[in-house]
């Protein structure tokens, strides 16, 4: 299969993930399938080069962001479905499932930071650059990165909106996606 057509299936199955956030521009979701689109076009873009020089700083440095990138959606996910109480009461037309918490989840990964999904697809996003970085590469993850930073500040207000005062104090003590950093 040729990159293009990768690219426009992998777009095809994007949408319909997105196909509610979408409907709702603005929103959280919405941001996100952009960041979505960016790193397939990374993956798309680097994959003949995956793994074919695992120990060169940038593919050593690609491996280790993506491992990163799948321990903190994993444990991000589980801790939201285990103690966010997910509820349709939460629910603007644009969340999936595990996203419709109604309790504030702030310990375990979220006592660091507040964004751990995001985190994830920034981790990934960077990942996928550094299996092959180059120029049009360059422009593609500053794309994502840009897309997941609108995403997480949508997010927040959002957060702001259903949480209130007790979310407000919760950003004042964790950083967005990097703990004791960013």
């Amino acid at each position: 299969m040729n990159d293009l057509t990768l690219f426009l299936a992998g777009s095809a199955a994007i949408v319909w993930l997105s196909r509610k956030p979408l409907r709702k521009p603005g929103s959280h979701g919405f941001y996100r399938f952009f960041a979505w689109e960016a790193i397939l076009g990374l993956i798309v873009m680097n994959r003949e080069v995956w793994g074919t020089d695992p120990y060169s700083p940038h593919q050593f440095t690609s491996w280790l962001l993506m491992m990163s990138s799948i321990a903190l959606v994993v444990i991000g996910v589980a801790t939201l479905k285990r103690d966010g109480a997910p509820g349709a009461t939460r629910d603007d037309g644009s969340f999936y499932e595990f996203e419709k918490t109604t309790q504030l989840v702030s310990h375990g990964i979220f006592g660091y930071i507040r964004h751990p999904m995001y985190a994830s697809l920034l981790a990934l996003a960077w990942g996928a650059y550094f299996q092959d970085p180059s120029l049009s590469g360059t422009a593609i993850v500053l794309l994502a990165t840009i897309a997941l930073w609108l995403t997480a500040t949508t997010d927040e207000k959002e957060c702001l909106a259903y949480f209130g005062p007790a979310y407000a104090a919760y950003m004042q003590r964790t950083k967005r996606f990097i703990p004791f950093l960013l």
